[in-house]
């Protein structure tokens, strides 16, 4: 891999909206100036919808209208191959029935120069997560911090 292919943490999202025609594209500007400024790389984005019997139902940007103050377009068709049809069975799974989930793979682009750092220094990044909030927040709570 050369310099050029040096990538930073990948990583994924599940975001749900519960009920259905709840999103508002105040999400996306913000993605989008995360994206502007060079912190992540959008690598997949989708969007799927549970039924109240459960089915799913994949949506496209196109089928988003939101409150029209954001041009969903922007997103249209960004698509690394890395979410197939079991990805979206699963992440609708991970959702309420009656709910929207987006579904997000993206590089934390940031982190690509010090990626490079530390393969020049001979080092691997092996393995990159998170800490869920919950998590850290009832942990937080119980030191009394």
């Amino acid at each position: 891999m050369g310099d050029s292919d040096v990538l930073g943490p990948i990583g994924y999202l599940i975001v749900e909206y519960p009920g259905t025609n709840k999103m508002t594209g105040n999400a996306f500007t913000e993605l989008l100036a995360l994206v502007d400024r060079g912190l992540i790389r959008v690598l997949d984005l989708r969007f799927v919808m549970r039924a109240a019997d459960g089915s799913l139902a994949a949506m496209e940007l196109s089928d988003i209208d939101a409150d029209g103050q954001f041009d969903f377009g922007l997103f249209a068709g960004v698509s690394s191959g890395l979410l197939d049809d079991s990805d979206l069975q699963e992440a609708a799974a991970a959702i309420a029935p009656d709910s929207a989930a987006a579904i997000m793979v993206y590089e934390n682009h940031w982190a690509g120069p010090f990626v490079q750092a530390l393969r020049e220094a001979g080092a691997n990044l092996v393995s990159a997560g998170f800490i869920p909030q919950e998590t850290l927040l009832a942990t937080l709570d119980a030191l009394g911090a």
